[in-house]
């Protein structure tokens, strides 16, 4: 991977929502550029903007204002369609809570990205057992999402969201559920995926220390607005950011 290309550069973003007479700046005017194969963390209190933000890269929302440019392309100016095309086969996503289907085996689960990618069949199995097998569950083919433990549901919902092989991991609080052994497991996971495959990762945490530890890049948020953003070396002194 080029470590001089340009996974996401956000120009003066901003996404405002109109409560009643009032205006929430949940993202007010963020610039920030994330390079290709970098492990970047978004990290703020409650409200200050870094799920917005993540939301936002991940084409889930539509920013009020600016730009939001993934490997060239603004999210901005694309069309429904083009913004479902690309949150498809661009992005992958993990979140807090795990959202397996319940009636689905660990197979079928792994399998859905690709149904609605369009993936052709005869390509889906292979692939399916090679996302399980980089997160260490080949042996969990056929189990239902009730009968794995948190850790390994989790490391499920990593393996869908590698299937489709994307350039760019988001990654909102995928600890959050777990207690700090298995969520340690998870994070060394998605380290792996970067170091080997040099995927994008960003990750939304309140966790200083978490970030710290696995990511070489923090970026803090306060109020909708971009605190800091350095290499947790400078940010370790960034004296009152928290």
């Amino acid at each position: 991977m080029d470590g001089n290309t340009n996974a996401i550069q956000t120009v003066d973003v901003r996404r405002h929502y109109r409560m009643g007479e009032n205006v929430i700046k949940a993202v007010d005017g963020v610039s920030v550029t994330i390079k290709q194969g970098e492990f970047a963390a978004l990290l703020g209190t409650s409200g200050s903007g870094k799920s917005t933000l993540m939301n936002l890269i991940a084409g889930l929302d539509r920013p009020s204002s600016g730009a939001i440019l993934v490997h060239g392309r603004d999210l901005a100016q694309m069309s429904s369609e083009e913004l479902a095309k690309y949150r498809r086969h661009t992005v992958g996503m993990v979140f807090q809570s795990f959202n397996l289907v319940p009636t689905m085996n660990l197979a079928e689960n792994v399998e859905l990205p690709m149904r609605f990618a369009e993936v052709d069949r005869s390509e889906r199995d292979a692939r399916v057992q090679d996302a399980l097998k980089r997160v260490r569950l080949s042996a969990r083919l056929t189990h239902r999402p009730s009968e794995l433990s948190g850790g390994e549901q989790q490391r499920a919902a990593l393996a869908r969201a590698l299937v489709n092989k994307p350039q760019l991991l988001l990654a909102d609080e995928p600890t959050g559920n777990l207690d700090s052994r298995t969520g340690e497991e998870i994070m060394n996971l998605i380290q792996e995926l970067n170091t080997t495959l040099g995927t994008t990762i960003v990750m939304v945490t309140h966790e200083r220390s978490l970030a710290e530890r696995y990511a070489n890049r923090l970026i803090f948020l306060g109020d909708g607005k971009m605190l800091d953003a350095g290499e947790p070396a400078t940010t370790l002194t960034a004296g009152g950011v928290q």
